[in-house]
């Protein structure tokens, strides 16, 4: 069913816009046309100066609009991760934040914005999961369209991802996801659905994966579902290099290859239309649809230019960062309101923990931006006590085994000019090529070395720094990436080694977490001493690696070991300061918070363990934080958990402490938005888009058997598997948080009957019994008691967010979709609605569903 935008969408174009664009496409030989439709580089297409089509830029985007440029130079506005902004369950927030980025992208040159993910938190087990909103494929929806609906207001394609079944990492360029078809339609596909229908979204992104035996840009699902189902008549690209075939991805639905200008298409697609092996009026589809998407973002010259976003300074965009991350903010314990504090009544307050002082703001891989800044908790919080409120600090524990990429604060310029490193390009005879001074310690070059530089001729990359110690003590200093690393320190070779990844690991999870070599130096407080590392583009081994491990383009297409390596070069300068072993930091902690009337713990995940590239092999948090938390608690009763990880952790702890907050991967104002939660300046107003088990026992895999992985719960994931054999109720319910006030739910009212297909209004009477004004998400569940379809017990069906004074009573009006009533009918092949009697329950999460009335659902 298609649905009609409730708002304002961007239009279908019209019959004369669509003629102009024939009119266009007319004007093209065929290999005009096939070179469209590969990228020109790694973020652009190609223009074509005959039908005024000039360059088009596309970019990452779900954490904030990157841009061209994978480092500190291209700085972008960090906002929070899709896992927090489905936890507002606020549909005109989530807009108002896709104008943001709208604007953003305008400033970067932006015209495609690869963004939303909409796949499903299938299992937390799931290595993007923080990329993604939510278990539920209403809430993904609903909140994907008030994504989309904001980039696209301001004239910046959305591209709704990844099309169709990519709700895991391992194996993913080549598993095939075997997934019944109800569950494909109801679950898995609806995002995408409502998406395109409602959303009018202007992209899709085809997945590595395949979906039931055919991989996924190649895939049937495009043209049957995509084409002929939903009539989308935007365009579908390729993941980066998940095309693989000439004529198979070119018959099916897929549009456009990405990245360029390697490929499978370009001059085997042109003799494969000349041998009709191919019939160009699919080109020509192609090329009409990529023109289409030209048009609707201002790339076609004598085409109107499209809205252009809001304008967004420094000051509205970190408002709008900060109030986002508080509404995203899931209070999941508050044992006697612990929360919020009473400022007046401190004195000293323990913020503690190894994300207390560098929090993560965003998860990694293509979620991946540079903020212009991040606002650690420790920092939040003391900017908001002020001077007469003592604030300590301490690690407690280090739970990472990898030495992180060397902060600025301990690299000077070799001509001690400023905080800093300079990067040298070097041929194979060391002629310098190009010169950079640089403000980070993370490198990626995608293409290009950048202006003046000429690429083919780089050998070596060369980063000189002085290592300034703020601290005396033992530092490691070393490198890490693919390929020949050398590194001297104060001018004696410490190191020249070869990095290679292991058999066997993702491309993307090689890039994030490469293997790294270390060296230790013992320095005095103040001391200096310059470090050169040097990386051997010749040598790198990115392309002979994983192109040949994961099949990622056709053999006939990239003959070269360095084809890829020549694309990416990506590397980092590591540095870890001294430190005090976990036992003595963890004492040091204990001392911290029982001398204070707070201790503020900040836990949370890290990049080895949750990232794009690989998915995760455990639930707990890493290292000895569980230790940490517990040894808090016992030395001060009012202890705050603030938990910063993307994804569900497990928290053995959570019934030993005063409360819970759970603030998954907040964006760059994290701590200011922190300190207003934690202060009552602003409500925790999240509730949860996903479960929180309370223990890995019986959640979905994600390790492909064969190569197949199969999808054998079907329509039972996450909340849906309540009363199945196995199921286990979470710790924290979805729909679960608290907020800091109570409501009373007072009543429901809804219609005694509703004819086949219609929508219904269903009203939920609630009344804030609290002392504050708050925020409460009214959630609608559908269920069909002794129904002859196999179903869950219950299901989202709908919900509203509403705010009240306290003692105020309101009515909170959820609009239930004639689909909550609809099953996937696989033997008709459509919809259908099993007629007689639904339950609906209203309530404040999954668990807790005070209020319920029947409706029959008939013909008329």
């Amino acid at each position: 069913m298609t649905r009609q935008p409730t708002t304002d969408a961007p239009s279908a174009p019209s019959a004369a816009d669509e003629a102009e664009l024939a009119r266009r496409l007319g004007a093209l030989t065929l290999e005009q046309k096939v070179r469209l439709l590969t990228g020109a580089d790694f973020w652009s297409l190609h223009p074509e100066p005959a039908v005024g089509l000039r360059r088009l830029v596309v970019s990452d985007g779900p954490a904030g609009v990157r841009g061209e440029l994978w480092d500190e130079r291209s700085p972008s506005a960090n906002v929070p991760s899709p896992t927090a902004l489905a936890a507002t369950w606020d549909e005109p927030l989530v807009e108002r934040l896709g104008g943001l980025l709208a604007h953003e992208a305008r400033a970067k040159g932006v015209d495609v914005l690869l963004a939303p993910t909409v796949n499903l938190h299938r299992t937390p087990y799931g290595g993007r999961h923080f990329e993604c909103f939510s278990e539920d494929p209403l809430l993904t929806a609903r909140i994907g369209v008030a994504y989309v609906r904001g980039v696209q207001g301001g004239g910046v394609a959305a591209t709704v991802k990844h099309f169709v079944g990519n709700d895991s990492e391992t194996q993913r360029m080549t598993l095939d996801a075997r997934i019944a078809e109800r569950a494909l339609r109801e679950l898995y596909l609806a995002p995408f659905e409502r998406i395109v229908g409602e959303g009018r979204v202007w992209a899709v992104m085809a997945a590595y994966n395949g979906v039931n035996g055919h991989p996924m840009t190649e895939s049937p699902l495009l043209r049957q579902v995509l084409h002929d189902d939903w009539d989308f008549d935007g365009l579908v690209m390729s993941d980066w290099f998940a095309a693989r075939t000439t004529e198979p991805s070119a018959r099916a639905a897929l549009d456009l290859v990405m990245p360029g200008p390697i490929g499978p298409w370009g001059d085997a697609l042109v003799a494969s239309v000349r041998k009709g092996k191919v019939d160009e009026t699919l080109v020509d589809d192609k090329v009409l649809r990529l023109l289409r998407l030209a048009a609707r973002v201002g790339a076609l010259t004598d085409v109107p230019a499209p809205t252009l976003p809001p304008h967004h300074d420094a000051e509205s965009v970190a408002a709008r960062l900060r109030a986002t991350a508080a509404a995203g903010f899931v209070l999941a314990r508050n044992e006697n309101a612990q929360l919020p504090l009473d400022r007046a009544s401190l004195n000293r307050v323990g913020v503690l923990g190894p994300n207390a002082a560098v929090a993560r703001t965003l998860g990694g891989g293509s979620a991946t931006v540079f903020p212009p800044y991040t606002v650690s908790p420790l920092d939040g919080i003391r900017a908001a006590l002020g001077d007469d409120v003592e604030v300590t600090h301490g690690v407690g524990v280090t739970p990472q085994t990898r030495t992180p990429a060397a902060a600025l604060a301990y690299l000077r310029h070799p001509d001690g000019d400023g905080e800093g490193v300079e990067v040298n390009f070097l041929s194979e005879d060391g002629t310098l090529l190009g010169s950079e001074r640089r403000a980070g310690s993370a490198y990626t070059w995608m293409g290009s070395y950048g202006p003046g530089v000429p690429t083919g001729q780089v050998a070596r990359v060369e980063v000189r720094t002085v290592i300034r110690a703020t601290d005396a003590g033992r530092y490691a200093i070393g490198g890490s990436g693919i390929g020949r690393f050398r590194m001297s320190v104060a001018g004696a070779e410490v190191f020249d080694v070869r990095l290679q990844l292991p058999p066997g690991a993702d491309l993307v999870e090689g890039l994030m977490t490469p293997p790294q070599r270390l060296h230790t130096v013992d320095l005095a407080e103040g001391e200096e001493t310059e470090v050169v590392l040097t990386h051997d583009i010749a040598a790198h081994d990115i392309a002979a690696h994983d192109i040949a491990a994961h099949d990622m383009v056709a053999h006939d297409v990239v003959s070269s070991d360095d084809a890829l390596g020549d694309a990416v070069t990506m590397f980092q300068l590591n540095l870890q300061p001294p430190h005090g072993s976990d036992d003595e930091e963890i004492e040091r902690a204990v001392a911290l918070a029982r001398a204070a009337d707070v201790a503020v713990v900040v836990v949370g995940t890290t990049e080895e363990v949750e990232s794009e590239g690989f998915d995760r092999d455990s639930l707990a948090l890493p290292g000895r934080q569980d230790e940490l938390v517990r040894r808090v608690a016992e030395a001060n009763p009012r202890t705050v958990v603030v938990v910063n990880s993307g994804a569900p952790v497990l928290l053995p702890w959570s019934e030993g402490v005063a409360a819970v907050l759970l603030a998954w991967f907040p964006g760059q104002e994290f701590g200011n938005a922190l300190a207003d939660v934690l202060l009552g300046l602003a409500e925790p107003g999240g509730r949860l888009p996903t479960g929180w088990p309370v223990s890995e026992e019986g959640l979905p895999a994600t390790e492909p058997i064969d190569g197949v992985l199969a999808y054998d719960e079907g329509l039972f994931i996450g909340y849906r598997g309540d009363g199945r054999t196995g199921w286990q109720p979470p710790r924290y319910a979805f729909g679960h948080g608290l907020g800091y006030t109570t409501w009373d739910y007072v009543s429901i009212d809804a219609p005694g009957e509703m004819r086949s297909g219609a929508d219904l209004a269903v009203e939920v009477r609630i009344r804030n019994s609290g002392t504050r004004h708050g925020k409460e998400v009214v959630q609608v569940y559908a269920g069909r008691p002794g129904s002859a379809v196999e179903r869950p017990l219950r299901w989202l069906a709908g919900f509203a967010v509403i705010e009240a004074e306290p003692g105020e009573e309101v009515v909170a009006t959820v609009t239930v979709d004639a689909r909550a009533f609809e099953h996937w009918d696989t033997e008709a092949g459509g919809w259908a609605t099993e007629l007689g009697t639904f339950t609906l329950e209203a309530g404040p999460s999954s668990a807790i569903l005070p209020l319920a009335a029947d409706i029959a659902v008939g013909n008329s």
